[in-house]
């Protein structure tokens, strides 16, 4: 008799009094990878929680020990949830502590992956197109050329100084026949005074 009570005991499921609640899910899932950090973590408990203020408590960092907590955890029935803020890459460690439905204190740990950002690609700089340097002027430039025209002498038309010429003319030959007419006439008076004089000289 007393063998059938101890098997029966270790065959029978505890009763729910005896059991204490405990996480059955999470979002993001233990162990999982996620491509960024979601808004926030929502944890899931078999049985309803207590929503006293300050009986749940959840702690959320990063790789580098980063607190990525954003206010207090939210109870409502069965879910426990913590919004997040900031980014994160690598593993995030998640620390949960609960008050179950049978008034026992619980706690747990798991953690999940944030996938790392693909390092973004090098954008290839444009060049600076380099400006063409303006072109100096080679076309010769023309120097205004002084012009070697002679300017037009203003003489006086050849009708004008031709009497003038005549008359200098004129009077030249005037004066030279005049000269010579005083020439002519002395030696003819020299030849004269030299014939009365010989003429005398015979007489004697």
């Amino acid at each position: 008799m007393a063998f059938a009570v101890l098997l029966a005991a270790v065959l029978l499921p505890a009763s729910p009094a005896a059991a204490h609640d405990e996480l059955v899910g999470s979002d993001p899932a233990a162990g999982s990878a996620v491509e960024t950090l979601p808004a926030a973590l929502t944890l899931t408990f078999s049985a309803d929680i207590a929503p006293d203020e300050g009986a749940s408590e959840i702690q959320v960092t990063d790789a580098a020990g980063t607190t990525l907590n954003e206010g207090a955890p939210v109870v409502e029935g069965t879910t426990l949830s913590q919004a997040l803020a900031g980014t994160a890459s690598g593993e995030v460690t998640v620390l949960w502590k609960v008050v179950s439905s049978d008034g026992h204190p619980i706690s747990g740990e798991f953690s999940f992956t944030v996938s790392a950002p693909p390092a973004p690609t090098p954008t290839e700089t444009a060049s600076p197109t380099a400006t063409a340097e303006p072109t100096p002027n080679t076309e010769p430039t023309v120097t205004p050329v002084e012009s070697t025209t002679p300017e037009p002498t203003t003489t006086e038309p050849a009708s004008s100084a031709t009497p003038w010429i005549i008359g200098g003319v004129v009077i030249l030959l005037l004066v030279a026949a005049a000269v010579a007419y005083l020439i002519v006439s002395r030696a003819r008076r020299d030849r004269a005074r030299a014939g009365h004089g010989s003429d005398a000289a015979d007489g004697r």
